[in-house]
């Protein structure tokens, strides 16, 4: 993952954020075999939960990049005929689950601003039997749908990394039908990290500093208007982590993977 070096231009600074998101999932697409300092792969797919039965039911270079920290599928929201966005789409690991889960009378959109992960996600569609499978290139931020499009939003491990997450959140509710239904997984902290420490770039790069913490992440999306938000399962996700600097900044900040739900009324 590239660096990013501190400016005092939160604008400029932001840019920086997402250029290094960038590059680090392009390595984690083109290079599936190196030793990230996450889990990445099949065998972080069945730490976080994943059955094996679904992930044979895929083609292996989509799991083969797998870079989540949960498994959203436990909150078992999707139904078939559902229209379904998975935010975050990275190689296709999470957008072909729930078109199986989905059915092929339903739709899944897989939206990621990543170049080489939406070409792998292209190629591992192509792969596999679904030709209900859409992918596009789009920011959190700005989710580029007609509002009341889903009914399904599924992330991993991406919200963490959005610089603006309550606009994110809005978006995410915006693009939902009335009922629609919401399906996170990511990374939440037990203790605040201060501001100056959010411009250290050591901490992005460990992919830690862009997280909130749980009471934070849950009054976000309440404010942006889900009821029922719960958190279902958690997880120490950095426990598996090959890297001892991002395991003590981890524990530092009772760093953790939280899966999420939550309803559009």
């Amino acid at each position: 993952m590239a660096i990013v070096a501190p400016t005092a231009d939160k604008a400029e600074f932001r840019e920086r954020i997402f250029n290094a998101v960038q590059d680090m999932y392009s390595e984690v697409a083109s290079l599936p075999t190196k030793t990230f300092h996450f889990p990445t792969g099949r065998w972080a797919c069945e730490f976080v939960g994943y059955p094996e039965n679904e992930l044979d039911a895929i083609p292996g270079t989509a799991v083969e990049s797998f870079a989540g920290v949960g498994y959203p599928f436990q909150a078992n929201v999707i139904q078939p005929g559902d229209r379904v966005l998975d935010i975050g789409a990275g190689s296709g690991t999470d957008v072909l689950i729930a078109a199986l889960k989905a059915s092929p009378e339903g739709e899944v959109y897989g939206l990621d601003i990543t170049e080489s992960m939406l070409s792998k996600a292209k190629q591992n569609i192509d792969k596999s039997d679904f030709n209900n499978i859409h992918i596009f290139e789009g920011n959190a931020e700005s989710i580029p749908m007609e509002s009341g499009s889903f009914d399904v939003v599924t992330s991993n491990g991406v919200l963490n990394l959005v610089p603006e997450k309550k606009t994110a959140f809005r978006e995410i509710y915006r693009v939902l039908k009335s009922g629609g239904r919401l399906q996170i997984s990511d990374i939440a902290l037990k203790s605040e990290i201060s501001e100056k420490c959010r411009m250290n770039p050591e901490l992005w790069a460990d992919c830690i500093v862009g997280a909130v913490p749980e009471d934070q992440y849950i009054a976000m999306l309440r404010d942006a208007g889900f009821q029922n938000v719960q958190i279902i399962n958690q997880l120490d996700y950095f426990e598996r982590s090959p890297d001892e600097s991002t395991k003590r900044t981890a524990k530092q900040y009772g760093a953790i993977s939280v899966t999420i739900t939550g309803i559009k009324e």
